[in-house]
């Protein structure tokens, strides 16, 4: 496949699936090597991640900013601030401990990728009919220490296939968080969890950084970025009405091909 066109396919696959719970990263790493891609220092994977990240903030700058004018003089504004930073603590501190590790192996291991794929689809789907009946309904306020656990379940999302929305999405499922709650939490949660994320892996991949082929970059960047931006504000209404079972059954084929794949030598 042309180089263009396989940065145009993997933006459209960052748009599509950063924002829903079967793991952009997961899709990325497999499609990548079934096509024989690769990037130094992932470059490529890391700055298209970008692209995602400001289609989300487009959508929610409005929300952000009345928020953070209201935490002025509005107790309950300041509060969903601090149960935001609460919920995003837990996965700076693992993030950076287990950074190399998750680097160097886990997102070498397309087996296990698959195999995660396939194990969080059944998850997904179980979880979608045993959640307990919702008792919080609104993303901005949930009390601190179901935001701390929840932050928690985000970070198994280093593992690449647990995917971090489906993560976050399951602890708030089980918190009692209502399933369009759920998600808006994990959208917001996402802003200062993706973005510190991608400029510390740039950082700690200053010296192996390939910025050659920035035509590629740039096609993945905007595809990724309009691709989002559409995901974003269809996915909170479809939640909302049908539940996660699609994503969890999404999981479970993309897994399962990818894994048959894989045993046949591929």
């Amino acid at each position: 496949m042309d180089n263009t066109l396989t940065a145009a396919f993997l933006g459209l696959l960052e748009g599509l699936t950063e924002f829903l719970p079967v793991s952009s990263t997961g899709h990325l790493l497999l499609a990548g090597h079934f096509l024989g891609f690769h990037s130094a220092g992932r470059t490529f994977e890391v700055v298209i991640q970008l692209g995602a990240i400001l289609a989300l903030f487009s959508v929610y700058a409005t929300l952000i900013l009345r928020l953070l004018l209201r935490a002025r003089h509005e107790d309950a504004a300041r509060r969903s601030i601090v149960s935001l930073l609460l919920a995003f603590l837990p996965a700076v501190v693992v993030g950076v401990l287990a950074h190399g590790f998750v680097k160097s192996v886990l997102f070498e291991s397309p087996m296990l990728i698959a195999i995660v794929l396939i194990l969080g689809g059944f998850v997904l789907l179980v979880i979608d009919r045993i959640a307990p009946v919702p008792v919080h309904h609104d993303a901005l306020d949930l009390p601190f220490g179901k935001s701390l656990i929840i932050g928690f379940c985000q970070t198994l999302a280093l593992v690449p296939g647990v995917s971090r929305s489906g993560a976050t999405i399951v602890g708030a499922l089980l918190m009692g968080v209502e399933k369009r709650a759920a998600a808006e939490f994990s959208f917001l949660l996402s802003l200062p969890t993706m973005g510190a994320a991608v400029v510390y892996d740039l950082y700690q991949n200053r010296d192996v950084l390939d910025f050659a082929a920035m035509w590629d970059i740039a096609v993945g960047f905007a595809v990724a970025f309009l691709t989002a931006a559409i995901v974003v504000r269809w996915v909170l209404n479809f939640i909302g009405k049908h539940g996660y079972a699609l994503f969890g059954w999404w999981r479970i084929i993309v897994g399962s091909v990818a894994l048959t794949a894989l045993l046949l030598g591929y």
